[in-house]
Order: structure tokens, then C-alpha cells, then sequence
């Protein structure tokens, strides 16, 4: 039985079908059947009218991003929804995000991982292949190496590097909840605690899990700005 939150991602091919619903009715009843029963919930439903050639998807970024906000799965009715190149199974996987397949369950982020363990098998062949036509230079007498670099350097931006990423996380976040801070100030929200109890009452947490409270607000909106 399904347990936990959901965000349903639902891809139509034409815009025909995306007006007429043909297809992403099929989707949306095979999504719920396969819920049914257990203890979960249907956080929101994203339709994405596409090619399925294409990797640039304005609405499955939309779900992605639903799915880190409210520590969900994302869940589609079929994987052939999902685009079939290693750029976009590695940006899934980038993503953070856990999905399940109703026609294959046992597909998940381990799955893709291991599809992409097939292009990263590629990448080290490549790298053998290097370091043997490396290897036959040298045995021509080709002179090969170079300044190894400045360890103490090399570690201090080794550092610098990892600062960044924790920044770059953080923007990260804070750019997925931009558009629900704008919605609730739409809604009324004025106040920065009128902004957490929204984002609380929504069921989003904090990066930490907690629950929202003005000061960490006013933290996220200042990233945004």
C-alpha cells in the first residue's frame, strides 16, 4: 500500500490532448488505483503538455520542485513518461527527488541510478582508453606530466567549494518556495508571520524539518530578492 505524500505528474503529447483530456484521464485513474487503500496523500496533480523528446519541462520541474517542498514522491502512471537520455535521468536524480512508476513499482531513484551507472561505466572505458594512448605517447618518448599544483592552495579552494554548494543549496530552496510565498501574498499574507503559518498550514517545512516561524521568512526572502 502506498504511504506518505505525492505529487501525480501527468505528460500528454499534443496540445489536442491536453484540451480533450485523452490520455491524462488514463493517468490520473491509474495514479489513483494505485493509491488506493493505503495511508497517503495527493499533494497536487502537475500535467505537462510535451514532446517526449524534450528535456526542458516547465510543469515536471514545477512537480520536482512541489515534491522537495513537501518531502513527497513524485509518481507518474507510466515510466514511458519519463524521458529516455542520461541528461535527464541525471537531472532526476540531481533533483533529490524519490517517484515510483504505477507500471513498474520497483523503478525508483535506485533504478536510474543504475542507468546511470551504465553511461558512468562509458565515462571510465573512455578514461582507460586515455591513459593506454597516455601510456603509448610515453613509450615514444613523448615527454607527459606537469606542476602537480599547490596542496595548501588546492585545499583552501577544496573549502571554498564546499561553502559554495551549502550557498548554492540554499538559494536552491529558497527558489522553490518563492512561488508559494507569492501565492500566500496573493492570498493576504502581509506579514512575514502571516507567511510562516501559511507555509506551515500547507504542511512545507524548513530545510531542518521544523516548523516556520517569521525570523526564517524573512531568512528565505532574502535570498530570493
Amino acid at each position: 500500500m502506498a504511504q506518505g505524500k505525492f505529487v501525480a505528474y501527468y505528460r500528454v503529447s499534443t496540445a489536442k490532448q491536453g484540451r480533450s483530456g485523452l490520455g491524462r484521464e488514463a493517468q490520473q485513474e491509474a495514479v489513483r488505483s494505485y493509491l488506493n487503500g493505503g495511508s497517503w496523500q495527493l499533494v497536487s496533480e502537475v500535467v505537462e503538455v510535451e514532446s517526449g523528446k524534450r528535456n526542458d519541462r516547465p510543469k515536471l520541474a514545477e512537480a520536482l520542485r512541489l515534491c522537495r517542498l513537501h518531502g513527497a514522491t513524485l509518481v507518474i502512471a507510466k515510466l514511458d513518461r519519463l524521458a529516455r537520455n542520461v541528461a535527464f535521468i541525471s537531472n532526476l536524480m540531481e533533483s533529490g527527488v524519490e517517484f515510483t512508476a504505477v507500471d513498474f513499482p520497483q523503478a525508483n531513484r535506485l533504478t536510474v541510478h543504475i542507468l546511470a551507472a551504465v553511461a558512468e561505466h562509458e565515462a571510465k572505458a573512455i578514461s582507460t582508453r586515455t591513459k593506454d594512448a597516455l601510456a603509448a605517447a610515453k613509450a615514444r618518448g613523448t615527454r607527459l606530466g606537469g606542476d602537480r599544483g599547490n596542496l595548501p592552495a588546492v585545499a583552501k579552494d577544496g573549502a571554498k567549494a564546499s561553502v559554495a554548494a551549502r550557498i548554492a543549496k540554499a538559494d536552491n530552496r529558497a527558489s522553490d518556495l518563492a512561488a508559494i510565498i507569492e501565492e500566500l501574498k496573493v492570498a493576504g499574507a502581509v506579514s512575514l508571520r502571516q507567511i510562516a503559518a501559511g507555509l506551515n498550514a500547507k504542511g512545507i517545512r524548513t530545510a531542518r524539518g521544523g516548523a516556520w516561524s517569521a525570523v526564517q521568512v524573512q531568512r528565505v526572502m532574502g535570498r530570493v530578492v
